[in-house]
């Protein structure tokens, strides 16, 4: 009787054993740079910010030896990153083209901070629950359940493990340094055989590679059938945040970022197509130095014919820079905790870190204070036609009242 129990429990212990050993492998084997991400990671935990709308339990798992055991064996056979390393990206020289069309001002400031951030977070959280459950705003999506979005739609979610953070990235919308926060938070990028603790010394390269991140959409190769319910675990528990900007200055970021200076890339993909359908040139040239050298470039009026065209969107999906923020982050599936704004990033910013409990550890980079400004909005759209404008607003409606910007009047009338 002793032998068999003994035999069943050294079964036992064999079969676990294996078991890990599985796990160590396939994670390692299937992203060796990042940390290991399962349900035994912890992340840093401690009192919540003591904002009105945000007090949502936060304890991720229950602290107990066998947890702080397996936290420590898991992790102990996982690599960091082996991108190439660099040097800090160097801010662009003042009045460089670059600087000129993307607005950077790499200057500190002192975040302000309002008495009223958590009263503000509490009502941006609202109006945007409160769209979703109201059938007065229809968009596309809007009904879909999270177990029914297709995996390479999630591709824009950000998960740090090690402090229970999920971000979703909507280009133009500061994002290059809230990447270089997750990679610094997460320790997923090594520099000199230390993961980054600055995140403007993270170069701009690294911080747009998809390897530099763990998102959902990799969760199906990471944990295969598990993958949904990973993700729903995550969702439930962990600070879940975007930012946003007027949906019509951002498009005009867009524009001015990637069509007014010369990027190879968006010349091929979009630039050429856009001046022979609606520009009419049928010899244009190979590069994107010469067209600019020739005098040929994508207007802003070519561009929202682009985005109006119902064939657009038959070919591909819109490029993440002009996407709907509706696309990208699923606002109505995923319950947000955090809503930031471009037009508040230095409030917004510190608030968050606070929440997160890192604000000790970092600060978010000097301002990235893009010159395209909501007040340039009648300049822009001066010479395109109120048809169009009335036609951009729908297509892009569902942003404007979620994230409760006012619909702009004086472009849609006369």
């Amino acid at each position: 009787m002793t032998k068999a129990r003994l035999f069943r429990l050294w079964l036992v212990l064999g079969s676990v054993f294996m078991i890990l050993l599985i796990i160590v492998y396939w994670d390692s084997a299937g992203a060796a740079h990042f940390y290991l991400h399962t349900s035994f990671s912890r992340p840093h935990t401690g009192p919540p910010l003591p904002t009105p709308g945000l007090d949502r339990d936060r304890e991720l798992t229950a602290d107990s030896d066998v947890d702080e055991f397996l936290d420590k064996f898991l992790s102990a056979g996982v690599k960091q990153s082996d991108l190439p390393r660099k040097e800090t990206e160097q801010p662009p020289a003042p009045g460089s083209m670059e600087e000129s069309v993307r607005g950077y001002d790499w200057s500190p400031r002192d975040a302000r901070r309002s008495p009223d951030q958590g009263r503000q977070q509490a009502e941006r959280r609202s109006v945007l629950r409160g769209f979703c459950a109201n059938s007065s705003l229809a968009f596309p999506t809007k009904e879909r359940a999270f177990d029914d979005i297709p995996n390479s739609e999630l591709s824009h979610l950000i998960v740090d493990d090690r402090h229970g953070a999920i971000y979703c990235y909507v280009p133009k919308v500061a994002c290059t340094n809230w990447k270089r926060v997750m990679i610094v938070l997460s320790g997923s990028l090594l520099h000199r055989g230390a993961p980054y603790r600055d995140p403007l010394r993270i170069p701009r390269e690294h911080v747009h590679n998809a390897s530099a991140h763990l998102t959902f959409n990799k969760f199906w190769r990471r944990y295969g059938k598990l993958s949904r319910h990973l993700m729903k675990v995550k969702l439930k528990k962990y600070t879940k945040f975007l930012f946003v900007r007027d949906p019509f200055v951002r498009l005009i970021s867009a524009f001015r970022s990637k069509f007014e200076l010369e990027n190879e890339e968006f010349y091929r993909k979009f630039a050429v197509p856009m001046l022979r359908l609606y520009a009419n040139h049928t010899s244009l040239p190979a590069s994107a130095r010469e067209a600019f050298r020739a005098g040929l470039k994508v207007s802003f009026a070519n561009f929202i014919q682009y985005l109006l065209d119902p064939h657009t969107e038959k070919l591909a999906p819109f490029n993440e820079h002009w996407r709907q923020v509706y696309r990208l982050c699923h606002p109505c599936q995923i319950d947000y905790d955090f809503v930031g704004k471009l037009e508040t990033l230095d409030e917004d910013a510190a608030q968050l870190l606070q929440l997160l409990q890192v604000d000790r550890q970092l600060r978010f980079p000097p301002s990235y204070r893009n010159r395209t400004a909501s007040s340039w909005e009648e300049d822009w759209f001066a010479k395109i036609p109120l048809a169009w404008r009335q036609q951009l607003y729908k297509l892009y409606e569902a942003d404007f009242v979620l994230f409760g910007y006012p619909k702009p009047e004086n472009l849609l009338r006369d």
